[in-house]
């Protein structure tokens, strides 16, 4: 395993001072005193709670960079010179016929399956955070225009400065969650859908009656948690005025900025920042239930689960659960999460990592459908950005898993987009961007194919953000194709384990995928002695 520095990282912009690093607490062997820093420790002693998350808040993402013993990397796909399934009905395979860019890589999920998306990918909950809210349009039309799912994540309602409330205080107008609906609904294509996810604000604030009453959307997800924390979600507000009228939704802010010692620290300049935070949520099988079956008689068509990286019981809970309430969707994300706003310490130490508890979750899941249940579509999530991540998620968890849930990855090519059309107008372009040229069109490979997706007239009005995803999902399209077709598997539902293989023994006792050596080795000696 790597060396470990917990007192020094870019994502809390601190760093040692020695490059002798005691392992296990991350401090320098030589402490000096009269260092100028900057570890952890050095900066906390002066910015205290605020060293616990990634920053600058709003302009980054962050994600945990603990290597665990197993993690997907350990994992190969498997090759093969013979065969092809998955072919249409009536086509015979063969060179002429077994061609790659035929590969079907669309999918769909829900209990009917009615919900297709043209990629086996959709993004992770892009809700309160700043980095979502300013950088909205670009992702949810570069995910309509993409064909999959976007999701909009909680508490969106709850701190939309323009939030209106009736004397019962529910939501009576949200307009930023109008603004993410229509953005995604104005380019979508009948491919994926967007959901609205609920927490335990949203439940108190009404956001289900209100989506569904104003906007007729069909799908919501409830929220047990991510890979990335173990408590409710947060954002940062820097405005003292701004944290009280939180605090009144509902809200928990820290500091206190009711209190007249935070509201002195802050007049001094000293407090510069309050944290709003959603409550745990609590879970029981006879609550979870009675809530699914609420909001079914609201008249949502499908109801999915987003889970975290919670122990095995969770796990299971989460599985029998689902299945027992016929839920459409259940996404598992693992540890360690990627987000702008989690503890950073906790993004590193807490959780389940992913690939234990994607193997776990498929054990459980056959289990469960060997005693005659039926098993609730699966979705993995927890550090996925590329073609191969996609394959072996849904390998690892066949035949349950219909796709796999990505959150940086699919953020990532919305900021570049949005960040060269900015520099196009301010004449700043990167040299590693203005070598492809100088205008958008030259820049992204698939200017003119979303033009005529969205054509020409329209074209003004698509950010290039939503260009950058599209590019990004055309990637992972067509690297799956080629992995699958060397798998020989020519659509999504016929990836299977067998198409895996472990590197280490490590894995295979952890994943269940037999060690690359074990791996077909009855069939190689079988040809062998014939």
């Amino acid at each position: 395993m790597n060396l470990q520095r917990p007192n020094s990282n870019d994502a809390t912009r601190t760093g040692n001072r020695s490059g002798s690093v005691v392992p296990c607490s991350g401090l320098c062997s030589r402490c000096i005193d009269g260092c100028k820093g900057n570890c952890e420790v050095f900066k906390a002693a002066y910015r205290g709670r605020e060293l616990i998350y990634p920053g600058p808040f709003g302009d980054v993402t962050a994600g945990g960079d603990k290597n665990y013993p197993v993690d997907y990397s350990h994992l190969n796909i498997q090759g093969y010179a013979e065969g092809a399934e998955g072919l249409p009905a009536g086509i015979e395979a063969g060179p002429d016929t077994a061609l790659f860019p035929l590969v079907d890589v669309e999918t769909s999920y829900g209990w009917d399956g009615k919900v297709k998306m043209k990629v086996p990918v959709f993004t992770g909950a892009l809700g309160s955070t700043e980095i979502a809210r300013k950088n909205w349009e670009h992702f949810a039309v570069g995910a309509a225009i993409s064909g999959v799912t976007i999701v909009c994540g909680e508490n969106v309602c709850g701190i939309d400065p323009a939030l209106e409330l009736n004397a019962a205080k529910k939501v009576t107008r949200a307009p930023d969650m109008d603004r993410r609906i229509e953005a995604y609904r104005r380019y979508h294509t009948g491919y994926g859908e967007i959901l609205i996810q609920m927490n335990v604000e949203d439940t108190n604030l009404g956001v289900a009656e209100y989506i569904i009453d104003k906007h007729k959307i069909e799908t919501v997800e409830l929220k047990w948690g991510q890979g990335a924390k173990c408590i409710g979600g947060e954002i940062k507000v820097s405005q003292i005025e701004r944290a009280r009228e939180l605090q009144k939704r509902g809200y928990i802010v820290t500091p206190d900025p009711s209190d007249p010692v935070v509201e002195a620290s802050y007049k001094a300049g000293a407090v510069k920042e309050f944290e709003r935070h959603s409550r745990l949520g609590f879970v029981s099988r006879e609550g979870f239930m009675k809530e699914v079956a609420r909001l079914r008689s609201l008249g949502f068509k499908r109801v999915t689960l987003k889970t975290g990286a919670y122990s095995l019981k969770e796990l299971a809970m989460a599985l029998r659960y689902c299945s027992d309430a016929r839920i459409d969707l259940l996404t598992i994300d693992g540890a360690s999460g990627g987000t702008g706003m989690s503890p950073w310490r906790m993004m590193e130490e807490w959780g389940v990592p992913s690939i234990y508890l994607h193997s776990a979750a498929r054990e459980y899941a056959a289990i469960l459908a060997k005693n005659g249940a039926r098993v609730s579509d699966l979705a993995f999530a927890g550090g996925f950005s590329s073609e191969d991540h996609v394959f072996k998620a849904i390998a690892l968890g066949a035949p349950h898993v219909k796709a796999v849930c990505m959150g940086r990855a699919l953020m990532i090519p919305g900021m570049v987009g949005k960040n060269i059309e900015r520099w196009l107008k301010e004449g700043t372009l990167p040299k590693n961007v203005s070598e492809y040229g100088a205008s958008a069109e030259e820049i992204f490979v698939n200017y003119e194919r979303v033009k005529d997706a969205v054509g020409a007239a329209e074209m003004k009005n698509i950010p290039l953000g939503a260009v950058g995803v599209y590019s990004f999902a055309d990637k992972l399209k067509v690297g799956l194709q080629q992995l699958m077709a060397g798998a020989r598997r020519f659509n999504v539902s016929a990836i299977r384990r067998a198409d895996l293989m472990s590197l280490t023994d490590e894995c295979a006792k952890a994943t269940g995928i037999p060690y690359l050596l074990e791996c077909y080795r009855e069939e190689a000696l079988k040809i062998l002695r014939e």
